[in-house]
């Protein structure tokens, strides 16, 4: 059983993720240990999970709200790789589907109580077209779809900068705060009663919204030909229109259901209206969004699996929320971003990981099997001996 349990894909890539956590981890300690000895310890405890006892449910609920933007990312990059793509351009989607939802948001009161859900469905649509733009390029001239999502992650931050600010008189743009107008409070995502689980905390229905598109993601590539058609793309697009797929076409789809995922991702932290009010305005900034590039992380660490992305994300969030919590002990929180990207070096030699493991266990079993001939020789000697 043990065997049939090792030999499975998706056990190798549980243990070479959980190398890669543990090596970051302890690195991460290291550095605490250098930086501060007498409160490393505590510290780091606080870091892993300390602050879950010392705060209980409220920031549970906050963990949860604060991943779900970060689990959309992780996907749009996850299904992408599963799909033989590189889609560095969530950010830029991201960017985009955010804006629609803010344009829905602070226009569309009309909907009244189902505007939150226009609002999400225009962030979806957002992030969709501009994933479908690399796509179509890749599709129809071979264009590297890393070198035109990185030109359009530009493209669609400045856009969106240029279309909210309107020259500083912009519908969407309140400039005595610098930052787009407040939502309807029928924009914010309803929280369905989660607060009471969770008592003064942020959370809302954005983590219910991600694990559902996890798991409908998961459904489409595992077990619709529509998902084998779109992997046999990515392993090999000649062999795939060889055997009759539209090659194109699913690269296209591949390309802007990534980007549908990102822009779910940039309507569920936008729509936010808890958490500090952090998520409810968007201020025109010439930066990259980091969720997006935050996605590629998750991805790697999830092995591009929808369901092991969940996890990925929620360690990545949770990891993070301890790093806010470091800070009370004197250590700053960029020691938990050396700690993710240690992870996600190590999470890039995870087949190499996943092979030495698999050594490991081959030849355990060898030695046992050969130790067990060799009793078994010596029995049949001793026996024949006393004949």
């Amino acid at each position: 059983m043990m065997r049939k349990l090792v030999a499975q894909k998706g056990f190798k890539s549980f243990v070479a993720s959980l190398l890669a956590i543990v090596c970051g981890l302890l690195i991460g300690l290291l550095v605490m240990i250098i930086t501060s000895p007498n409160y490393a310890i505590p510290g780091f405890f606080e870091m892993i999970g300390g602050w879950v006892f010392r705060y209980g449910s409220k920031e549970i609920g906050n963990w949860l709200y604060y991943g779900a933007p970060l689990l959309c990312t992780g996907l749009s990059v996850g299904f992408a790789f599963k799909t033989g793509l590189f889609n560095i351009g969530a950010s830029g989607q991201y960017t985009v589907g955010m804006f629609c939802a803010i344009v829905v948001g602070v226009l569309g009161s009309s909907f009244g109580q189902i505007q939150w859900l226009v609002a999400i469905l225009a962030g979806i649509l957002g992030g969709a077209i501009w994933g479908f733009l690399p796509g179509l390029f890749k599709a129809y001239f071979n264009t590297n779809e890393v070198i035109s999502s990185i030109m359009l992650n530009y493209i669609g931050m400045y856009m969106v900068n240029a279309l909210i600010y309107g020259l500083g008189g912009g519908i969407l743009y309140d400039s005595n705060k610098a930052q787009t107008k407040a939502f309807a409070s029928t924009a914010y995502l309803p929280t369905w009663g989660l607060r009471n689980i969770f008592p003064n905390s942020a959370i809302d229905i954005g983590f219910i919204l991600a694990i559902l598109a996890a798991i409908i993601i998961y459904i489409i590539l595992n077990k619709t030909t529509f998902g084998y058609e779109l992997k046999a793309c990515g392993l090999n697009r000649d062999a795939a229109r060889y055997g009759g797929i539209n090659e194109k076409k699913n690269i296209i789809l591949s390309m802007t259901i990534a980007g549908a995922l990102s822009g779910l991702g940039g309507a569920i932290f936008i729509l936010a209206g808890g958490a500090f009010r952090s998520g409810t305005f968007y201020t025109p900034e010439d930066s990259l969004s980091a969720m997006g590039f935050n996605g590629i992380a998750v991805a790697l660490l999830g092995m591009s699996n929808p369901i092991g992305i969940i996890f990925a994300s929620g360690f990545i969030t949770f990891i993070e929320r301890g790093g806010h919590f470091i800070q009370s002990y004197g250590f700053k929180t960029e020691i938990v971003d050396i700690i993710v990207s240690i992870i996600v070096y190590f999470s890039a030699f995870a087949l190499l990981a996943s092979e030495v493991i698999r050594r490991f266990h081959y030849n355990r079993q060898k030695k046992k099997e050969k130790r067990k001939s060799l009793e078994d020789n010596e029995t049949a000697t001793s026996e024949e001996s006393k004949i």
